[in-house]
């Protein structure tokens, strides 16, 4: 059954009703008629069983039947990824990376940077959309855009690291991981972070890390960080 999301909705409501444009979307798109069963989730972890009661294109009013809380993983994924030139690159990494499971995504501006503004409505849309096609209860939480150096000052990340292609020293995710909860990931853009921003990072205590032999695009090593993190957690 398809999943709905109203980031308004709440376990104390017995009625609610959907906006302008989902109730014509349900009404006129999907053909929805009174008495039909729909599933909406607020994103906040909660799922709730519902039913047509007006089938107004307009305003097409719900009640609440049940509702219950979806399971939420032990561990949290932070990825800080530089957006990509091409912005339905980042958007592809968004889609993805909420199907597969991430909590919070923060777009990062480094010194190597060619995209310096971001649609962070059209964005959230992705977001959701994603979540919604792959029934997640926890929607992920975009944050505002950040500066490379600003986001490092200012984690609070138990376990934080970097994936760059410098050469030096550096550990396997996959090896890295083991029992850690909180973790965030700084992924770079097409030129990679820079030797100064690397430095920066290793002060702020985050370590390097790889993953894998292949040199891969920003939105890729974003995708591959987040499913090594799942792996070794399942």
């Amino acid at each position: 059954m398809q999943l709905f999301y109203s980031p308004t909705l709440t376990i104390e409501d017995d009625y609610f009703c959907f906006d302008k444009n989902e109730s014509r979307h349900i009404i006129k798109v999907l053909r929805k008629q009174i008495g039909d069963n729909i599933l909406i989730t607020n994103g906040l972890g909660y799922i709730f069983e519902s039913e047509i009661s007006q089938s107004n294109p307009n305003k097409c009013e719900i009640k609440i039947l049940s509702f219950s809380q979806q399971n939420k993983r032990d561990y949290k994924i932070h990825l800080a990824v530089a957006p990509t030139k091409l912005n339905e690159r980042y958007e592809w990494f968004l889609e993805k990376a909420t199907e597969i499971g991430v909590d919070e995504i923060t777009p990062i501006f480094c010194s190597n940077s060619e995209r310096k503004v971001i649609k962070s409505e059209r964005y959230k849309k992705v977001i959701h959309a994603a979540a919604k096609q792959s029934k997640q209860a926890y929607f992920p939480k975009l944050n505002t855009p950040q500066k490379f150096k600003d986001l490092i000052q200012n984690s609070t990340a138990s376990h934080r690291y970097i994936a760059h292609c410098m050469d030096g020293r550096k550990l396997h995710l996959k090896t890295e991981l083991k029992s850690k909860k909180d973790i965030l990931i700084l992924i770079g853009p097409e030129g990679d972070f820079t030797t100064q921003e690397i430095e920066w990072a290793n002060r702020y205590e985050f370590q390097a890390i790889s993953l894998g032999d292949s040199r891969l695009r920003t939105e890729t090593a974003a995708i591959v960080a987040c499913h090594t993190i799942h792996l070794c957690y399942a």
